[in-house]
């Protein structure tokens, strides 16, 4: 069941968003007395997390609860000083004394085992079926024991299309979002083996349902509060269960994924100031792989970036990128490497063959970053300098296209075609 409001051309005004939250908790589920635990999300994600928490915070103190605290869902993500905290949320340090002084904010700690608790585990058969013979090995389950704290957990963030789960949002924010390393590196991995063209804005796969297994065994109640963005606005909010999810990633498949009667040959994309890292600016190229054309270029824009990882930068520098297939062929090199390094190295390098030791890429990836050029080649990625790239040239030539704060929306071709694998090895 979901309780809510969206649609494709009307944005939900601020001034609407309260009574909005308001009604969809109130008609959701009673949590007066209760403690309630609400996950959001971080700052790799857009659109107005300061008013909805700040609505969140408001609407469930009205309705009585007992006790209402805030886990900021990092995933793997370095964690943020206070002041980048009160930052993100829009508040102050006296704020956080008057109006929030009953209210704690936590971060996700995935690296802590101690503040992790084992609550469950797919069995292999399971995630066999589940993964339709991709991966047959048992996982355990872990998550932030924070969890187990509360009467009720909340959990809240936008819905985009996702390289590896499909669409994010919804149980996502549990897995990886605060959960332990052991399904976040599997999760990672599976997304990887079907790969980014295939998964990025399909909204059932195998790495969704192996989120909502992992799911099943929380045993606190789980509330969605799944919310769609476009350029900046909200366009849908909705609350209650998986049915809130599935309505918010309908509409974001409908705000979020834009269609080109053709590839391109080259395709300048650029990363917003929020992705801080190649780990997060690599959606850039996620979203429009689909989109580059056989043999082209994709170049991430972000001359803010000068780390690879700020968590994972010395593991990608040993590892370097590439495609899928240079690891799967060669898994007893790298059988010591975590799934979700390996994951996002060919997320980020794209789909490719690799045939008697040698790998061929279907496209170049070139960083056009702060990251110097010797450590893009240590890296297995292409290197230009930003300086010498005039973006209004890139917009005027033929056979480019040109992406604006990439990274959230999804590009794809008309005809519905996507790069495929095993037809690269059919050429």
């Amino acid at each position: 069941m979901y309780r809510g409001k969206g649609g494709k051309t009307e944005p939900i005004y601020l001034e609407q968003l309260y009574e909005i939250i308001k009604d969809v908790l109130a008609g959701t589920k009673d949590f007066s007395g209760k403690k309630v635990l609400v996950v959001i999300p971080d700052t790799t994600r857009s659109g107005p997390t300061d008013i909805i928490f700040k609505y969140i915070h408001k609407a469930l103190s009205s309705a009585n609860v007992k006790k209402i605290d805030f886990l900021i869902a990092l995933g793997t993500h370095p964690p943020m000083s206070e002041e980048r905290v009160n930052t993100f949320l829009n508040i102050t340090a006296k704020d956080r004394e008057t109006i929030y002084r009953k209210t704690e904010i936590f971060q996700h700690e995935w690296d802590r085992p101690e503040g992790l608790v084992h609550i469950g585990t797919i069995t292999a058969s399971e995630m066999d079926e589940i993964s339709g013979g991709l991966m047959s090995e048992d996982i355990p389950v872990t998550i932030n024991k924070k969890v187990l704290e509360y009467d009720e957990v909340i959990l809240t963030g936008p819905v985009f299309p996702h390289e590896v789960v499909g669409f994010s949002g919804g149980y996502k924010y549990l897995f990886p979002g605060i959960s332990g390393q052991e399904f976040l590196h599997k999760f990672h991995w599976l997304g990887a083996l079907i790969t980014n063209p295939k998964i990025n804005g399909t909204k059932d796969t195998p790495v969704r349902r192996a989120l909502n297994k992992a799911a099943s065994f929380l045993k606190v109640p789980v509330t969605l509060l799944c919310y769609v963005v476009s350029e900046g606005s909200v366009y849908g909010f909705y609350g209650g269960d998986i049915d809130a999810w599935a309505k918010a990633a309908d509409l974001s498949a409908n705000l979020n994924i834009r269609y080109v009667d053709r590839p391109y040959r080259t395709v300048l994309s650029i990363a917003p100031v929020m992705y801080e890292d190649i780990w997060t600016a690599g959606k850039c190229m996620y979203k429009l792989e689909p989109v580059v054309s056989d043999g082209g270029t994709l170049i991430i824009y972000a001359p803010h970036v000068k780390e690879v990882s700020h968590t994972h930068g010395k593991e990608i520098e040993k590892v370097g990128y590439h495609t899928r297939d240079y690891f799967l062929k060669q898994m007893d090199r790298f059988k010591d490497i975590p799934g979700c390094i390996l994951a996002h190295s060919t997320h980020v390098k794209g789909i490719g063959t690799f045939i008697n030791g040698i790998e061929k890429p279907r496209i170049e990836v070139v960083l056009a970053t702060g990251i110097h050029k010797d450590i893009c080649e240590k890296i297995n990625l292409g290197y230009m300098d930003y300086r010498t790239i005039d973006i209004e040239k890139y917009k005027r030539q033929k056979d480019t296209l040109v992406v604006e704060k990439a990274g959230e929306v999804l590009y794809r071709l008309e005809d519905g075609s996507v790069p495929d694998i095993d037809r690269l090895y059919q050429k």
